[in-house]
């Protein structure tokens, strides 16, 4: 993947964030490590990087909540980054009595985190979504619209409309809105939606073909097939674009009654699903042993990470929480080759130093303590 731009955080800064006061690392390596105790701090510097980029980060948290316990409620989180031969700055935090998050590009404040995705993609693999193919439909679609924003860069803001257009519908039924502005609602919903179960069904397809790809390159996680299944999808199987949302129009039209009486909009691609199975013994991936599912999420996430290299011409920078953990030697040993050989930056977490030993002789080893960072070494 070396032929695709590569973004390099070469240094860190935090403060104010979760547990530190203030935290800089210099960072030179494309394999980094955070080791430490739990509790440590380690999966809080991860969160930092991850609002390098558009979205919620990974915890999804709320803002205010970010900011250390007894500051003031501001926190900030700034990164060098190397790309194209050039540094840039970027940053973005929460001022203190100050609604959303605000983001600086060398220095100049911009809309929107969606312009940080020109600087860099972030894509991240973290415990609590051990139970992604278990769990509610809603964390699938979540973990698909993360997907589909690292090579699509304006899905965020139409997956957030959507939602937006949506609720206003429901609130209208409720109060018994007249058909005009039904009608116009709708309309909005319409578009909005019909684009959302595209790009989701285009991230998708693309992904089952990347799959397929690696299937010959041999690494010891199982193959998953994906596909976007829903009463909404099968409703609009082989309609063109167009035709997709002229005949959800109507559908949101002949349903008022029904969603009126359930307080909510009963079809739609807000209730679409990522079916996810083992694909050599094809069977669902909630069926499949933990250790099943922990490996086949493996797979997908690196599935996706040369996805996003060879769609938006930029390789990820890789988020990978406690993902030594759980796996043998074997598998951890082939896991950091293939990051190795996927070009772009990884930070990884663990517990036990131990687990890493198979990193190349380049990577960082960083331990964490009391809210500070020591580089042990570059290996």
């Amino acid at each position: 993947m070396t032929e695709f731009r590569t973004a390099q955080l070469t240094r860190l800064s935090l403060t104010g964030f979760r547990n530190y006061s203030a935290l800089s690392i210099d960072i030179s390596a494309k394999l980094v490590t955070f080791v430490g105790a739990n509790g440590a701090g380690k999966t809080n510097i991860l969160e930092a990087i991850s609002f390098l980029t558009a979205g919620r980060g990974l915890r999804r948290a709320t803002l205010a909540d970010i900011a250390q316990k007894g500051g003031d409620g501001s926190w900030s989180v700034a990164a060098t980054v190397m790309l194209d031969g050039l540094e840039t700055k970027i940053g973005t935090g929460l001022a203190a009595g100050t609604p959303g998050r605000k983001v600086r590009i060398d220095g100049e404040e911009v809309r929107g985190s969606e312009s940080l995705l020109d600087y860099m993609r972030v894509l991240w693999l973290v415990p609590s979504m051990d139970g992604l193919f278990t769990g509610p439909g809603s964390d699938r679609r979540r973990f698909l619209d993360r997907l589909t924003l690292a090579i699509d860069p304006s899905h965020g803001r139409r997956v957030a409309d959507f939602e937006n257009a949506l609720r206003q519908r429901n609130r209208l039924l409720d109060q018994g809105g007249g058909d005009a502005f039904l009608t116009a609602l709708e309309q909005q919903v319409a578009e909005l939606g019909t684009a959302v179960a595209i790009a989701r069904g285009e991230t998708v397809g693309l992904l089952s073909q990347m799959i397929a790809e690696q299937v010959a390159q041999s690494l010891p996680f199982p193959h998953a097939s994906v596909a976007l299944e829903g009463a909404f999808e099968s409703e609009m199987l082989g309609l063109s674009a167009s035709d997709r949302e002229d005949h959800y129009r109507q559908m949101l039209k002949e349903g008022r009654p029904r969603d009126r009486a359930a307080g909510r909009t009963l079809n739609g691609p807000h209730l679409s699903d990522l079916k996810v199975f083992h694909a050599t013994k094809n069977m669902p991936a909630a069926q499949s042993s933990t250790g099943e599912q922990k490996a086949l999420l493996i797979g997908l996430v690196l599935a996706h990470a040369e996805l996003t290299a060879k769609v938006s011409g930029m390789t990820p920078v890789l988020l990978l929480d406690e993902i030594a953990a759980h796996l043998d030697p074997g598998r951890r040993s082939a896991l950091f080759q293939k990051l190795n050989s996927l070009g772009g930056q990884v930070f990884m977490t663990g517990t036990d130093s131990a687990l890493f030993e198979a990193l190349p002789g380049d990577a960082a080893v960083f331990e964490i303590e009391d809210g500070k960072s020591h580089l042990r070494s570059p290996r």
